[in-house]
């Protein structure tokens, strides 16, 4: 079948393009290149330069007319939102309109969301949070995550689009932006590869950070491929049900990679929640998905990559 991957040159997207293509789908990607890369584009994929808030989206529509829509491309630091909530609505929301509307005009079957589940749930009593529990979300990013998924249920009842949202955890792996909170294990990798140091930020009565559910994106990729023919308009959880503390986190890293200097201590920033954790039953049972990766092999799989890519670079 024929997918357009919106983001698809991004770090999560173009590894999820990578495997439609390995399935034998033709992949169309659409990405403005804002935070992806032309390294990470298949070059077996059709590529579009655009914004999908872009009047033009509608002519790559009526050009390729995809089956599928698997849409990636986001607004994803929750500071940045926080800062301006308005250009995080022109692409979290504004964009996600303008793709349903294509989608309905040009026939497409099914469009598949991404969604947050470290951050729409906010900090939920709920813990590990269920896909039951009521979102609660704390952030202007969280809050758009959560009106895109409002915004499918409306063009489903209304049109008959099939949808999933998969609500992430937090993915890391290889290709990851070493940018902003969504990146941290990158960020740490890179910070010990170039002798730089490293921040921890923490709320004042948790000094070993937040706790988060790290998920490696090969696993976060296989949901992607069950999504395109189960788990028809309902959401679910892409998380491993773990715990890890960024101290935690941080300390794994420098285990693998042989590095002995603490992080500096930081407070924590606006939008940041203390704790977050994902129940994956749901997605064992509607997607027949499970996490096959421990966090101790996903880290060093992404040290292989970027020390890698840092050798190439500065040797």
């Amino acid at each position: 079948m024929k997918i357009l991957v919106t983001g698809g040159a991004g770090f999560i997207a173009s590894h999820v393009v990578d495997e439609y293509i390995k399935n034998g789908h033709d992949v169309v990607i659409v990405d403005n290149l804002s935070t992806g890369s032309t390294e990470n584009i298949n070059p077996l994929a059709k590529f579009y330069l655009m914004d999908i808030a872009s009047r033009e989206l509608e002519k790559v529509f009526e050009i390729e007319k995809p089956d599928i829509v698997n849409h990636h491309a986001a607004q994803i630091s929750v500071p940045v939102s926080v800062k301006d909530p308005i250009l995080d609505a022109q692409t979290n929301v504004l964009g996600l309109i303008n793709l349903l509307q294509n989608c309905i005009k040009f026939n497409t079957g099914k469009i598949i969301v991404i969604s947050s589940g470290g951050a729409v749930y906010g900090e939920a009593d709920e813990y590990p949070t269920s896909e039951n529990y009521q979102p609660e979300p704390l952030s202007p990013y969280a809050i758009n995550k959560f009106v895109a998924e409002k915004y499918l249920f409306f063009y489903q009842h209304q049109y008959g689009l099939k949808y999933t949202v998969l609500r992430y955890a937090n993915v890391f792996g290889p290709r990851q932006v070493p940018h902003g909170e969504a990146g941290v294990v990158s960020i740490f990798i890179e910070n010990i590869l170039m002798d730089k140091k490293s921040y921890l930020y923490a709320f004042a009565e948790e000094p070993d950070g937040m706790i988060r559910d790290y998920v490696f994106v090969r696993d976060v990729v296989k949901a992607n491929l069950l999504a395109l023919s189960t788990g028809d308009n309902d959401n679910f959880n892409i998380g491993t049900n773990r715990e890890t503390s960024t101290g935690e986190l941080f300390r794994e890293i420098s285990r693998q990679m042989n590095y002995f200097v603490a992080p500096i201590p930081g407070p924590a920033r606006p939008g940041d929640i203390r704790k977050s954790c994902l129940t994956n039953q749901k997605a064992k049972l509607g997607l027949g998905w499970k996490p096959q990766y421990s966090l101790e092999k996903g880290i060093g799989e992404t040290i292989d990559f970027f020390s890698t890519k840092f050798q190439k670079n500065f040797v």
